[in-house]
């Protein structure tokens, strides 16, 4: 444990020198607890392919809450694309 705690000390206190680093890591357990909820009512994925789709759904809804996108609309875009045979939309923010 102290050679741990030695070895990342910079780690451990990186919140202190750099501005804009949060001493707690709430913002990534807030953008994760509804993965966390739905995991515990559906309980879970039995198999590769159902934990690869809740995996990518998930992403999906984070990255659109996070840029205050709407991820149905995302989604709805993605499928129409698939089926429209056109490139997908991305979930890279526009910075033009």
């Amino acid at each position: 444990m102290e050679e741990r705690f030695y070895l990342n000390t910079e780690s451990y206190f990186r919140f202190i020198t750099t501005p804009g680093v949060e001493p707690t890591n709430n913002l990534a357990e807030q953008a994760i607890r509804f993965v966390a909820i739905h995991r515990r009512l559906t309980q879970g994925t039995r198999g590769v392919a159902g934990q690869k789709w809740v995996e990518r759904v998930c992403t999906v809804i984070a990255t659109c809450t996070q840029q205050g996108r709407s991820s149905f609309h995302f989604l709805y875009d993605a499928v129409h694309s698939y089926f429209a045979g056109d490139p997908s939309p991305s979930l890279v923010p526009d910075t033009s």
